[in-house]
């Protein structure tokens, strides 16, 4: 199976995965399973922002949040402890599933340490392609995700959140943040929170 065929597949088989997801989200007049949605917004940022991503990076991008629903944030406590852990579970979780698929598709088991080790999200800023992944959760998040999400929280919470974001991303990251077709609002928060 050639590389661009056997990423397809992957792909096809992460969204069929995904496909399951009870959350739906509402998108220009069609509707998603939301992680089906998260997982094309962030294929498209992934290519639009490092066209010559390597292929384990693509397949990362793909399937980071693959099956999350099936680890609801409830059933943990409530707080920041409890957070931390259900994120850690996450990342652990999505790395199973990922490579559970990967193997179904005979992908080369170097391929699929590294999907495993990007979606665990290690290294950050030490390892380019972790860094880039960091990069697209965050312009994904920016752009279709903030708006509705600062509805919720009181300003200095979106503040502090943002700095955080920004704190994560690299210097291109950053830039490509601030050509974002951003809402009025959300461009002011970001614009203080940069302050």
């Amino acid at each position: 199976m050639a590389t661009t065929e056997k990423l397809q597949k992957a792909y096809s088989l992460f969204d069929a995965a995904n496909e399951k997801d009870p959350n739906k989200e509402e998108f220009q007049g069609k509707s998603y399973a939301k992680e089906v949605l998260y997982a094309i917004r962030m294929t498209n940022k992934l290519s639009s922002f490092a066209p010559d991503a390597s292929e384990a990076l693509k397949l990362t991008v793909r399937c980071q949040h693959i099956c999350r629903w099936e680890i609801a944030r409830d059933s943990y406590e409530m707080n920041r402890a409890g957070y931390l852990k259900w994120r850690q579970d996450l990342k652990k979780h999505h790395a199973l599933k990922a490579s559970a698929i990967l193997k179904e598709i005979n992908y080369e088991e170097e391929i699929i340490d590294q999907v495993a080790f990007l979606l665990e999200k290690k290294q950050l800023k030490k390892n380019k392609d972790t860094q880039i992944l960091e990069d697209v959760i965050c312009l994904v998040f920016l752009e279709f995700y903030f708006a509705p999400f600062a509805k919720k929280y009181p300003e200095e919470k979106l503040i502090d959140i943002l700095q955080k974001t920004w704190r994560k991303m690299s210097e291109n990251g950053q830039k490509a943040a601030l050509k974002l077709p951003l809402s009025e609002t959300s461009l002011a928060l970001v614009t203080k929170a940069l302050a």
